[in-house]
């Protein structure tokens, strides 16, 4: 037993594990996803209904989205950008690692007779001859990748990008970092059953990597038949090193924001949005 505690609250070194399958292929994580993803009043695995409305407003606005213009939208989920933004005429393609998402997604659209392009897929192995005038990855999905999956992403990015062509992410701030406090704590069902509809204990460990600016939530998992660790990373950035990240992939910046529905840039937020254009 003691042994196995000592494996619970060891500390990895920074990404050295990626287990995003575990939360967003699995049956029963992927219905909880999907479940926070649809619901309209809450910040969880998508923003609320009323920041998205805003923020597809802003998009519309500032990259002068038209009919025929091509979008790719990565990590998708269930379409909640992509099909705002296929009604106003935009030929879109979403990828996303949930199958679930990507069936609600593909309902979604049939249902307004909109012809939007979706691939289910873990979107560091997405491949296209299809070039994009836009590239969105939103709710900070960028930070959950290591450095070498973000230069891989950054090179694809660069790759299917039109010259002219522009990259809109976002990320956790620095100020949210400092905010962030190492703590180990478990429960019976820890998240009220989010992780199995059986019987379990939650172990929780966050783990804070002062040098690397990166936060790592630990979940060990403890069944009756099995024990499974998942590892949600989360890198946070100085604006500075976001920059350097995306000028490296050989773009240019445009802007800063606070947000991806065009606030004001202020160091002091929890996080914020950049564009980058493709010269």
């Amino acid at each position: 037993m003691f042994e196995e505690l000592e494996k619970i609250n060891r500390r990895p070194e920074p990404f050295a594990f990626y287990t995003a399958s575990d939360l967003w292929t699995d049956e029963h994580t992927s219905q909880q996803m999907i479940s926070f993803h649809l619901n309209e009043e809450i910040d969880v695995s998508s923003r609320n209904a009323a920041f998205i409305d805003r923020s597809v407003k802003w998009i519309a606005s500032r990259f002068n989205v038209t009919a025929g213009m091509n979008i790719a939208d990565f990590g998708c989920g269930p379409g909640l950008y992509a099909h705002r933004l296929a009604k106003r005429e935009a030929n879109v393609t979403g990828i996303d690692f949930s199958s679930r998402s990507i069936e609600y997604a593909k309902k979604a659209a049939a249902g307004e007779q909109l012809e939007i392009c979706y691939v289910n897929r873990n979107y560091l192995d997405f491949e296209t001859e299809r070039r994009f005038d836009l590239v969105l990855m939103i709710m900070c999905d960028f930070c959950a990748l290591s450095p070498t999956q973000r230069k891989g992403l950054l090179d694809k990015f660069h790759q299917i990008v039109k010259p002219g062509g522009r990259v809109l992410l976002d990320v956790y701030s620095l100020a949210a970092f400092d905010k962030r406090e190492e703590a180990a704590t478990y429960a019976l069902n820890q998240l009220d059953g989010f992780w199995s509809p059986d019987r379990y204990y939650g172990f929780v460990n966050t783990l804070k990597y002062e040098r690397e600016n990166v936060v790592l939530d630990k979940y060990t998992i403890v069944e009756v038949q099995r024990t499974r660790t998942i590892y949600n990373w989360l890198q946070y950035f100085a604006s500075e090193a976001l920059e350097r990240e995306l000028t490296d992939a050989g773009f240019s910046i445009e802007a800063f924001y606070s947000d991806v529905a065009g606030t004001p840039f202020d160091p002091k937020s929890q996080e914020f949005a950049i564009v980058a254009r493709k010269e």
